[in-house]
């Protein structure tokens, strides 16, 4: 049995509209970088672009579970000695809201070319307003 690889004729994106309020972070990220990726069609290919775009509102109203708000950090290196900078999740979700669901979901897509093609279909708001109405968005609940 050959493997089967879809034609750009053959891959239709839609857009997905995804309300985060009360969602558990994991959870969500997971079921976003899924849509993402395709594997809920069966015309998945792992090495090709075939899934949808994702919408997401009110990313301020994401949950965590547990001690993570005082617990979980971001972290990065400046590059210089001695340049590690640690950034507390509580204080992230105040000031930029769509960091951390961005960054959730980037750990769950590959890495490369096609991760940075992925993430880029994903588009996240804090507030329950997005401009992509024009788009028709289904909303899905997750």
């Amino acid at each position: 049995m050959k493997t089967f690889i879809p034609k750009p004729k053959d891959i239709h994106r839609g857009w997905v509209l995804i309300d985060a309020e009360g969602q558990r972070l994991g959870r969500l990220a997971t079921r976003v970088a899924t849509i993402l990726r395709g594997k809920h069609r069966p015309t998945f290919t792992p090495l090709l672009d075939t899934g949808d775009f994702v919408v997401i509102v009110n990313a301020d109203k994401v949950a965590l579970t547990g001690r993570k708000l005082e617990q979980k950090t971001y972290y990065h290196h400046t590059g210089y000695p001695g340049g590690m900078r640690f950034t507390p999740v509580k204080r992230v979700l105040e000031d930029n809201p769509e960091r951390v669901l961005r960054k959730a979901v980037w750990g769950m897509l590959p890495k490369g070319p096609l991760g940075r093609r992925l993430i880029g279909k994903l588009k996240i708001y804090a507030g329950p307003k997005h401009p992509h109405a024009a788009q028709k968005p289904e909303a899905i609940a997750v």
